[in-house]
């Protein structure tokens, strides 16, 4: 049996020169602020590729932000692990996501006919 390899994204963050710009400071030239539903949508058209289809993508990403608000799954981003959409993160030149499941249970099926009396 071979077990899954963990996959990690990774994103290139665009700067953000309106921030920069507009608040005259240079903290956000070196980083800019992100919020994990936009960097969700990001790693799923990045894992969707881009040759897939405008509407599975909206699908998926769609039925992605609906699983993590729901706690199906969390994720981890630079190495620190988020559970809500509306956290910020910090983001420089690139960005590494991992998926993780939430709820893993093993579902035993009770069979009387094996069990020792």
């Amino acid at each position: 049996m071979c077990a899954k390899k963990p996959r990690v994204i990774r994103l290139k963050v665009p700067l953000d020169i309106h921030a920069v710009i507009a608040n005259r400071s240079l903290v956000f030239a070196l980083a800019t602020p992100l919020r994990v539903g936009t960097l969700l949508a990001m790693a799923v058209r990045e894992a969707s590729g881009s040759r897939a289809p405008h509407d599975k993508i909206a699908r998926t990403v769609e039925s992605t932000l609906r699983g993590f608000a729901a706690g199906s799954f969390a994720v981890n981003i630079n190495g620190r692990a988020y559970r809500r959409l509306g956290d910020v993160v910090m983001c420089s030149d690139t960005v590494y996501i991992r998926f993780f499941a939430q709820d893993v249970r093993v579902r035993t099926v009770h069979r009387p006919e094996l069990s020792t009396r």
